[in-house]
């Protein structure tokens, strides 16, 4: 009896789609205990305190640095974000205090414990992520809450103890930085104890100016934050207007109906003398913001006399009948498509429509028709 071997293939079960899971959020922390932070009491150098923003009104607008002492308390987002009372009641603002890490509410708390979200637009544009009121223009020491008539991402961080060259500093400031969202550009002044941190979303600036206050990054100093002043390079205004002018049109483009959008397309098409297709549009869009389609060209339908276009193809467009085009609400080219449709129209059955004179030229309406006649006070 002969025995042999078989060799079974099983095919291995095909393996499942793994979904990410999202974290849930737990209930927020306190952060400190009522008590536990020293309350230090500033010189007075004016007649009233002001609490929300700890200093005296008045008397102060040099905001001497040098009387600053390191803040007691930190906030750390991996530990202290969580859910609060604001992510069942909708308010989208954070809380100040949080960003401090001193909010001693915890899950109580009215205000949202977590960053920003830069996808979500706050109620009132002039006010920060911590509904504190903007104001027309900055304060002298480019500190407080900022204003409302700039959109301002760049953080100047002051008094940082350089101990290695530029690019070890560079990524100091980064290491420490980068808790508080995505960071765009990092520029260090070597020698000058000066870094500019320029954050892609202006609300994680606002809420790391208020994080990073009177921290310290490695050697135990105390940074001196507060908004950066306008880049005066040329190229970066003309990109900060660029990018501005892209968000203003993407907002507009987010609430507009599309079908608005494509009978707007339709309509263009229609006086160019042009087929429309939905999937063009946005490539017309792309060409006009890139600003390579040549001038004096226009794409155009050839109408021959067989009533069968035969393509569509660039043709330069003679200055030099300009001045003979009728000026009207419907160019020369809109009424030949008008009267092109008319004659496929009647050849395909339907009602019998006026042959089209073979000019091209609008004809000047009789007398009588009023506001039809605008360039002729005679009556014949």
């Amino acid at each position: 009896m002969s025995s042999s071997n078989t060799e079974t293939q099983v095919e291995a079960p095909a393996a499942k789609a793994v979904v990410p899971k999202q974290k849930k959020l737990k209930p927020a922390r306190k952060q400190v205990k009522p008590g536990d932070v020293d309350k230090e009491t500033a010189p007075q150098t004016g007649k009233e305190y002001n609490i929300w923003y700890n200093k005296w009104a008045g008397g102060d607008r040099e905001d001497n640095y040098s009387n600053k002492t390191k803040s007691q308390t930190r906030c750390h987002i991996k530990k202290d974000a969580g859910l609060t009372r604001a992510n069942t009641t909708g308010i989208r603002y954070c809380c100040l205090f949080f960003s401090r890490g001193c909010c001693p509410y915890g899950w109580e708390c009215e205000y949202l414990h977590t960053l920003p979200d830069p996808e979500r637009a706050l109620p009132d544009s002039s006010k920060d992520c911590f509904a504190r009121d903007k104001f027309a223009d900055y304060r002298d020491d480019m500190g407080g809450v900022g204003t409302f008539t700039r959109q301002n991402r760049t953080l100047y961080v002051g008094r940082i103890k350089e101990t290695g060259a530029g690019p070890e500093t560079e990524e100091v400031v980064k290491r420490h930085f980068k808790e508080w969202g995505d960071i765009e550009h990092i520029r260090v002044l070597q020698y000058r104890s000066v870094a500019f941190v320029t954050y892609v979303s202006e609300h994680h600036a606002q809420f790391a100016k208020e994080a990073m206050a009177c921290q310290s990054l490695d050697n135990d100093e105390i940074l001196n934050v507060r908004w950066a002043t306008e880049d005066p390079n040329p190229t970066s205004k003309v990109a900060e207007k660029r990018r501005l002018e892209e968000i203003g049109q993407a907002a507009i483009r987010a609430r507009i109906d599309p079908r608005v959008v494509d009978a707007m397309q339709a309509v263009r098409a229609l006086e160019e003398g042009r087929e429309y297709h939905a999937e063009d549009s946005a490539m017309d869009e792309d060409v006009e913001a890139s600003g390579d389609e040549p001038e004096g060209k226009r794409r155009r339908i050839d109408m021959p006399e067989t009533g069968q276009p035969e393509g569509v193809e660039e043709s330069p467009e003679p200055q030099e009948l300009e001045s003979e085009r009728p000026r009207g609400l419907l160019n020369a080219e809109t009424l030949e498509s008008l009267r092109y449709f008319s004659e496929l129209r009647r050849q395909n059955g339907a009602a019998p429509a006026p042959t089209p004179a073979p000019s091209s030229k609008v004809q000047r309406p009789a007398a009588g028709l009023g506001l039809g006649d605008y360039g002729s006070d005679e009556d014949d």
